[in-house]
């Protein structure tokens, strides 16, 4: 009788909270990013290096690739094109810091836990990524935002942080729901997102 009471105590909660903070359109963060995720071959300090270079390698292509793309549609549109590119590169800075590990290049929606990136924490859930994986990709990974271009040097400081959010696509409030996570509301805000995130990966 307890654990009843307990459980829909905590689902008046939820639908409650609901209520009060609903999600208008923060769901679309999903919608609207590309991230970056680099695996490397081992967790040894050479292959951690090298998931670093190569890390390096992509970015500097992915900044010209992606000049002028101003929503997700063209950036994956744009990648996609040049995935052979962006896999000679990755080769290039292999070869070039004296390793010959394979290369494996390609698109693909995964699963990613919240993660902080300076002053901005983006929502647990799947993402459409750009992934590479560094020979036996058994060790750590490298992850980033690839779109909006938040890896990269033009991205830094908060000011520009929103401008380049804003300007890919992402609506002021969902930007204030992965800045201001110091907020209570927006606390609570980010965990409902990611609940219902959680909820619809375990059924699909």
């Amino acid at each position: 009788m307890k654990k009843t009471i307990l459980v829909t105590l905590a689902l008046f909660l939820i639908v409650f909270s609901l209520c009060v903070l609903p999600i208008h359109g923060e769901a679309g963060i999903y919608d609207n990013v590309i991230r970056l995720h680099v695996l490397a071959n081992s967790d040894s300090e050479e292959d951690q290096a090298l998931k670093l270079t190569v890390r390096d390698a992509i970015l500097a292509e992915s900044e010209e690739i992606l000049a002028g793309a101003t929503t997700r549609e063209e950036a994956e549109a744009a990648l996609s094109r040049s995935l052979p590119r962006i896999e000679r590169a990755a080769r290039g800075a292999v070869r070039a810091a004296g390793f010959d590990a394979p290369i494996s290049v390609c698109f693909d929606v995964e699963q990613y836990p919240t993660r902080q990136y300076e002053n901005l924490a983006f929502p647990a859930g799947k993402y459409l990524s750009l992934r590479v994986k560094i020979g036996e990709a058994e060790g750590r990974n490298w992850w980033c935002v690839l779109f909006p271009p938040l890896c990269v040097g033009a991205a830094t400081g908060r000011d520009k942080q929103e401008t380049v959010c804003l300007a890919a696509g992402l609506s002021t409030e969902q930007y204030r729901l992965i800045a201001d996570t110091d907020s209570v509301r927006y606390k609570l805000r980010f965990k409902i997102l990611e609940t219902i995130a959680g909820r619809q990966s375990a059924f699909s």
